[in-house]
Protein backbone atom coordinates (compact mmCIF):
# COMPACT_ATOMS: atom_id res chain seq x y z
CA UNK A 1 0.00 0.00 0.00
CA UNK A 2 1.25 3.42 -0.22
CA UNK A 3 0.51 6.94 0.68
CA UNK A 4 0.28 9.25 -2.51
CA UNK A 5 -0.37 13.21 -2.90
CA UNK A 6 -0.27 13.91 1.06
CA UNK A 7 2.11 11.84 3.17
CA UNK A 8 1.73 10.86 6.80
CA UNK A 9 5.04 12.19 9.02
CA UNK A 10 6.63 9.60 11.40
CA UNK A 11 6.18 10.92 14.77
CA UNK A 12 7.74 14.96 15.03
CA UNK A 13 8.59 15.29 11.62
CA UNK A 14 5.68 17.45 10.78
CA UNK A 15 7.21 20.84 11.27
CA UNK A 16 10.30 19.39 8.59
CA UNK A 17 7.74 18.60 6.06
CA UNK A 18 5.06 20.52 3.35
CA UNK A 19 2.26 22.60 6.04
CA UNK A 20 -0.13 19.97 3.87
CA UNK A 21 1.94 17.11 4.32
CA UNK A 22 -0.39 15.15 6.79
CA UNK A 23 -3.44 15.50 5.39
CA UNK A 24 -3.71 11.86 4.06
CA UNK A 25 -2.13 8.88 4.50
CA UNK A 26 -2.24 6.65 1.73
CA UNK A 27 -0.93 2.67 2.60
CA UNK A 28 -0.06 0.59 -0.61
CA UNK A 29 -0.45 -3.11 -0.02
CA UNK A 30 1.49 -5.39 -2.33
CA UNK A 31 2.43 -8.75 -2.50
CA UNK A 32 5.81 -9.01 -3.27
CA UNK A 33 5.76 -12.23 -4.64
CA UNK A 34 8.08 -15.49 -3.72
CA UNK A 35 11.34 -14.82 -2.77
CA UNK A 36 12.36 -17.81 -3.16
CA UNK A 37 10.24 -21.78 -4.16
CA UNK A 38 10.56 -24.49 -4.26
CA UNK A 39 13.18 -26.15 -7.33
CA UNK A 40 14.84 -22.40 -7.17
CA UNK A 41 18.16 -22.06 -5.91
CA UNK A 42 18.85 -21.11 -2.80
CA UNK A 43 15.54 -21.90 -0.65
CA UNK A 44 11.75 -22.69 0.07
CA UNK A 45 9.13 -20.89 -1.27
CA UNK A 46 7.46 -17.45 0.89
CA UNK A 47 5.22 -14.92 -0.19
CA UNK A 48 5.70 -11.45 1.50
CA UNK A 49 2.68 -9.23 1.40
CA UNK A 50 3.84 -5.80 2.24
CA UNK A 51 3.05 -2.31 2.39
CA UNK A 52 4.34 0.82 2.27
CA UNK A 53 3.59 4.75 2.68
CA UNK A 54 3.74 6.32 -0.63
CA UNK A 55 5.31 9.94 0.17
CA UNK A 56 8.17 8.74 2.78
CA UNK A 57 9.12 5.20 1.48
CA UNK A 58 8.61 3.77 4.86
CA UNK A 59 7.56 0.29 5.41
CA UNK A 60 5.27 -0.18 8.35
CA UNK A 61 4.27 -3.36 7.92
CA UNK A 62 4.73 -6.85 6.25
CA UNK A 63 4.18 -10.31 6.82
CA UNK A 64 5.61 -13.53 5.59
CA UNK A 65 3.10 -16.06 4.25
CA UNK A 66 3.92 -19.71 2.98
CA UNK A 67 5.01 -19.78 -1.16
CA UNK A 68 1.71 -20.89 -1.81
CA UNK A 69 -0.52 -18.18 0.15
CA UNK A 70 -3.24 -16.48 -2.51
CA UNK A 71 -2.59 -12.88 -3.66
CA UNK A 72 -6.26 -12.42 -3.03
CA UNK A 73 -6.50 -13.36 0.82
CA UNK A 74 -8.38 -10.57 2.13
CA UNK A 75 -7.73 -11.78 5.78
CA UNK A 76 -4.06 -11.55 4.92
CA UNK A 77 -4.74 -7.75 3.43
CA UNK A 78 -6.32 -6.86 6.62
CA UNK A 79 -4.08 -7.92 8.36
CA UNK A 80 -1.04 -6.01 7.39
CA UNK A 81 -3.08 -2.95 6.66
CA UNK A 82 -4.07 -3.16 10.94
CA UNK A 83 -0.40 -3.29 11.77
CA UNK A 84 0.17 -0.26 9.23
CA UNK A 85 -2.51 1.93 10.48
CA UNK A 86 -0.84 1.28 14.33
CA UNK A 87 2.43 2.42 13.12
CA UNK A 88 1.01 5.97 11.70
CA UNK A 89 1.29 8.83 13.43
CA UNK A 90 -1.64 10.64 15.34
CA UNK A 91 -1.88 13.61 13.16
CA UNK A 92 -2.42 11.08 10.13
CA UNK A 93 -5.17 9.09 11.36
CA UNK A 94 -7.40 12.21 11.98
CA UNK A 95 -7.26 12.40 8.37
CA UNK A 96 -8.54 11.04 5.06
CA UNK A 97 -6.51 7.76 4.59
CA UNK A 98 -6.74 5.83 1.14
CA UNK A 99 -6.17 2.33 0.80
CA UNK A 100 -4.45 1.51 -2.59
CA UNK A 101 -3.57 -2.40 -4.30
CA UNK A 102 -3.40 -3.96 -7.22
CA UNK A 103 -6.32 -6.13 -8.20
CA UNK A 104 -5.31 -8.47 -5.60
CA UNK A 105 -7.08 -6.52 -3.38
CA UNK A 106 -10.31 -5.54 -5.17
CA UNK A 107 -12.45 -8.21 -3.00
CA UNK A 108 -15.37 -7.55 -1.10
CA UNK A 109 -14.53 -8.21 2.65
CA UNK A 110 -11.47 -5.35 1.93
CA UNK A 111 -13.27 -2.81 0.27
CA UNK A 112 -15.91 -3.68 3.67
CA UNK A 113 -13.29 -3.39 6.04
CA UNK A 114 -11.80 0.32 4.18
CA UNK A 115 -15.71 1.37 4.49
CA UNK A 116 -15.85 0.38 7.81
CA UNK A 117 -13.20 2.08 8.90
CA UNK A 118 -13.72 5.22 7.34
CA UNK A 119 -10.98 4.15 4.59
CA UNK A 120 -11.05 5.27 1.04
CA UNK A 121 -9.55 2.44 -1.32
CA UNK A 122 -8.48 2.74 -4.98
CA UNK A 123 -8.25 -0.88 -5.83
CA UNK A 124 -7.25 -2.37 -9.19
CA UNK A 125 -9.69 -4.52 -11.01
CA UNK A 126 -10.60 -7.50 -13.18
CA UNK A 127 -11.14 -6.57 -16.85
CA UNK A 128 -14.06 -9.17 -16.79
CA UNK A 129 -15.62 -9.24 -20.29
CA UNK A 130 -18.92 -7.14 -18.77
CA UNK A 131 -16.30 -4.64 -17.75
CA UNK A 132 -13.89 -5.15 -21.32
CA UNK A 133 -17.76 -4.35 -23.32
CA UNK A 134 -18.15 -1.83 -21.27
CA UNK A 135 -15.15 -0.19 -22.05
CA UNK A 136 -15.16 -1.00 -25.58
CA UNK A 137 -18.63 0.38 -26.27
CA UNK A 138 -18.07 3.81 -24.43
CA UNK A 139 -18.24 6.62 -26.80
CA UNK A 140 -15.61 8.82 -28.25
CA UNK A 141 -16.80 11.88 -26.47
CA UNK A 142 -16.99 10.41 -22.78
CA UNK A 143 -12.85 10.26 -23.11
CA UNK A 144 -10.83 12.47 -21.52
CA UNK A 145 -7.00 12.72 -21.66
CA UNK A 146 -5.13 11.50 -18.59
CA UNK A 147 -2.74 13.57 -16.81
CA UNK A 148 0.95 13.49 -15.03
CA UNK A 149 1.72 15.11 -11.60
CA UNK A 150 2.87 18.20 -13.26
CA UNK A 151 -0.88 18.39 -14.58
CA UNK A 152 0.04 18.48 -18.21
CA UNK A 153 -2.17 16.04 -20.15
CA UNK A 154 -0.54 12.72 -21.51
CA UNK A 155 -0.62 12.04 -25.35
CA UNK A 156 -1.38 8.61 -25.88
CA UNK A 157 -3.90 7.82 -22.63
CA UNK A 158 -7.53 8.71 -21.74
CA UNK A 159 -10.25 8.07 -19.11
CA UNK A 160 -13.38 7.96 -18.54
CA UNK A 161 -16.01 6.53 -16.09
CA UNK A 162 -17.99 3.61 -16.32
CA UNK A 163 -19.54 2.97 -13.45
CA UNK A 164 -23.48 3.53 -14.66
CA UNK A 165 -22.69 0.70 -17.22
CA UNK A 166 -21.22 -2.15 -15.03
CA UNK A 167 -23.23 -3.63 -11.91
CA UNK A 168 -21.43 -2.80 -8.68
CA UNK A 169 -24.46 -3.45 -6.96
CA UNK A 170 -22.40 -6.44 -4.78
CA UNK A 171 -19.83 -3.73 -4.08
CA UNK A 172 -20.06 -1.18 -1.15
CA UNK A 173 -22.30 1.53 -1.89
CA UNK A 174 -20.52 4.72 -3.74
CA UNK A 175 -18.13 2.56 -5.75
CA UNK A 176 -16.94 3.69 -8.73
CA UNK A 177 -15.52 2.39 -11.95
CA UNK A 178 -12.65 3.93 -13.75
CA UNK A 179 -11.40 2.78 -17.12
CA UNK A 180 -7.90 4.10 -18.67
CA UNK A 181 -6.27 3.27 -22.23
CA UNK A 182 -3.33 3.67 -24.06
CA UNK A 183 -2.28 3.72 -27.26
CA UNK A 184 -0.03 0.95 -28.04
CA UNK A 185 3.78 2.06 -29.53
CA UNK A 186 5.35 -0.11 -32.34
CA UNK A 187 7.44 -2.88 -30.06
CA UNK A 188 5.19 -3.17 -27.11
CA UNK A 189 3.87 -6.39 -26.11
CA UNK A 190 0.25 -7.39 -27.00
CA UNK A 191 -1.88 -9.21 -24.81
CA UNK A 192 -5.42 -10.73 -25.14
CA UNK A 193 -6.86 -7.58 -22.93
CA UNK A 194 -5.44 -5.34 -25.32
CA UNK A 195 -8.35 -3.74 -28.29
CA UNK A 196 -8.04 -2.20 -31.19
CA UNK A 197 -4.31 -0.82 -30.69
CA UNK A 198 -5.20 0.24 -26.66
CA UNK A 199 -3.93 -1.49 -23.38
CA UNK A 200 -6.92 -1.12 -21.23
CA UNK A 201 -7.07 -1.14 -17.23
CA UNK A 202 -9.20 -0.45 -14.50
CA UNK A 203 -9.36 0.63 -11.26
CA UNK A 204 -12.52 0.46 -8.41
CA UNK A 205 -12.46 3.63 -5.74
CA UNK A 206 -14.97 4.92 -4.00
CA UNK A 207 -13.23 8.68 -3.82
CA UNK A 208 -15.34 11.65 -4.89
CA UNK A 209 -14.84 14.09 -7.08
CA UNK A 210 -15.57 14.90 -10.77
CA UNK A 211 -12.04 14.56 -12.19
CA UNK A 212 -11.69 11.55 -13.60
CA UNK A 213 -8.24 12.01 -14.39
CA UNK A 214 -7.12 13.26 -11.16
CA UNK A 215 -8.50 9.82 -9.57
CA UNK A 216 -6.79 8.03 -11.74
CA UNK A 217 -3.55 9.71 -11.38
CA UNK A 218 -4.02 8.87 -7.70
CA UNK A 219 -4.59 5.92 -8.17
CA UNK A 220 -1.56 5.18 -10.76
CA UNK A 221 0.68 6.58 -7.86
CA UNK A 222 0.28 2.75 -6.77
CA UNK A 223 3.07 2.23 -9.11
CA UNK A 224 6.00 3.68 -7.09
CA UNK A 225 5.48 0.61 -4.42
CA UNK A 226 7.16 -1.30 -7.38
CA UNK A 227 10.52 0.82 -6.43
CA UNK A 228 9.70 0.01 -3.10
CA UNK A 229 9.85 -3.52 -3.45
CA UNK A 230 12.90 -2.89 -5.81
CA UNK A 231 14.96 -1.57 -2.98
CA UNK A 232 13.85 -4.18 -0.32
CA UNK A 233 15.17 -6.85 -2.88
CA UNK A 234 18.43 -4.56 -2.74
CA UNK A 235 18.32 -4.37 1.22
CA UNK A 236 17.97 -8.41 1.23
CA UNK A 237 14.69 -9.61 0.43
CA UNK A 238 15.69 -11.44 -2.76
CA UNK A 239 16.79 -14.60 -0.95
CA UNK A 240 15.10 -15.47 2.37
CA UNK A 241 18.29 -17.03 3.93
CA UNK A 242 16.67 -19.66 6.60
CA UNK A 243 15.11 -22.44 6.55
CA UNK A 244 13.33 -21.52 9.53
CA UNK A 245 9.70 -19.45 8.77
CA UNK A 246 10.15 -17.65 11.59
CA UNK A 247 13.51 -17.02 11.18
CA UNK A 248 13.00 -15.39 8.09
CA UNK A 249 9.94 -13.63 9.37
CA UNK A 250 12.47 -11.87 11.56
CA UNK A 251 14.70 -11.50 8.02
CA UNK A 252 11.73 -9.16 6.27
CA UNK A 253 11.28 -7.35 9.51
CA UNK A 254 15.08 -6.45 9.63
CA UNK A 255 14.98 -5.77 5.86
CA UNK A 256 11.78 -3.22 6.31
CA UNK A 257 13.58 -1.94 9.21
CA UNK A 258 16.60 -1.06 6.53
CA UNK A 259 14.28 0.87 4.47
CA UNK A 260 13.30 3.09 7.17
CA UNK A 261 16.36 3.95 8.11
CA UNK A 262 17.32 4.77 4.11
CA UNK A 263 14.01 6.66 4.01
CA UNK A 264 14.22 8.80 7.15
CA UNK A 265 17.69 9.58 6.18
CA UNK A 266 16.93 10.55 3.13
CA UNK A 267 13.58 12.81 4.41
CA UNK A 268 15.88 14.52 6.94
CA UNK A 269 19.37 14.55 5.88
CA UNK A 270 19.08 15.05 1.79
CA UNK A 271 17.81 17.59 -0.15
CA UNK A 272 16.62 17.89 -3.72
CA UNK A 273 16.92 15.12 -5.99
CA UNK A 274 18.65 13.24 -3.19
CA UNK A 275 15.49 12.38 -1.84
CA UNK A 276 14.53 10.55 -4.66
CA UNK A 277 17.78 8.42 -4.82
CA UNK A 278 17.13 4.55 -4.96
CA UNK A 279 19.05 2.68 -2.27
CA UNK A 280 22.38 1.47 -5.28
CA UNK A 281 23.06 5.38 -6.12
CA UNK A 282 22.90 6.30 -2.63
CA UNK A 283 25.41 3.33 -1.64
CA UNK A 284 27.24 4.53 -4.53
CA UNK A 285 27.49 8.51 -4.21
CA UNK A 286 27.14 8.80 0.04
CA UNK A 287 27.44 5.47 1.95
CA UNK A 288 30.36 4.19 0.27
CA UNK A 289 32.14 7.49 0.57
CA UNK A 290 35.75 7.08 2.22
CA UNK A 291 36.66 8.82 4.56
CA UNK A 292 39.10 9.54 7.99
CA UNK A 293 38.26 9.89 11.72
CA UNK A 294 40.20 12.43 13.41
CA UNK A 295 40.63 13.88 17.04
CA UNK A 296 42.14 16.73 18.30
CA UNK A 297 41.42 19.30 21.32
CA UNK A 298 39.08 16.34 22.55
CA UNK A 299 36.79 16.71 19.54
CA UNK A 300 36.06 13.83 16.48
CA UNK A 301 36.56 14.68 13.21
CA UNK A 302 35.11 13.25 10.06
CA UNK A 303 37.36 14.12 7.05
CA UNK A 304 35.79 13.85 3.55
CA UNK A 305 37.91 13.20 0.44
CA UNK A 306 37.58 16.62 -1.41
CA UNK A 307 37.60 14.68 -4.78
CA UNK A 308 34.36 12.23 -4.09
CA UNK A 309 32.09 14.52 -6.20
CA UNK A 310 29.32 14.14 -3.87
CA UNK A 311 31.83 14.70 -0.83
CA UNK A 312 29.89 18.20 -0.26
CA UNK A 313 25.86 16.43 -0.47
CA UNK A 314 27.65 14.46 2.46
CA UNK A 315 28.85 16.88 4.89
CA UNK A 316 25.69 19.00 4.30
CA UNK A 317 23.61 15.16 5.50
CA UNK A 318 25.72 15.63 8.88
CA UNK A 319 25.20 19.33 9.28
CA UNK A 320 21.38 18.85 8.61
CA UNK A 321 21.52 15.92 11.06
CA UNK A 322 23.26 17.91 13.89
CA UNK A 323 20.47 20.36 13.20
CA UNK A 324 17.42 18.90 14.11
CA UNK A 325 16.12 19.06 17.24
CA UNK A 326 16.27 16.59 19.95
CA UNK A 327 14.11 13.96 20.28
CA UNK A 328 10.79 14.62 23.39
CA UNK A 329 8.83 11.96 24.73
Amino acid sequence: MATARHFCAPAGLEGLLEPDAVKAARPVLRGAGPSNGPGLPGGYGHHPLLCYLDGTGEAPAGILRPGNAGSNTAADHKLVLDLALEQLDPAALQGEILVRADGAGATHDLTVYCREGRMRFSFGFDLSEPVRDAIVNMPETAWVKAIRSDGTEREHSQVCEITDRVDLSTWPEGSRLIARRTKLKEGDQQSFADHDGYRLAVFLTDQEGESIPHLDLDHRGHARVEDRIRQAKDCGLSNLPFRSFHHNQVWLWLVQLAQDLVAWTQQLCLADEARAWELKRLRYRLLHQSGRIARHARRTILRLSRDWPWAGQLAAAFSRLQALPAPTG
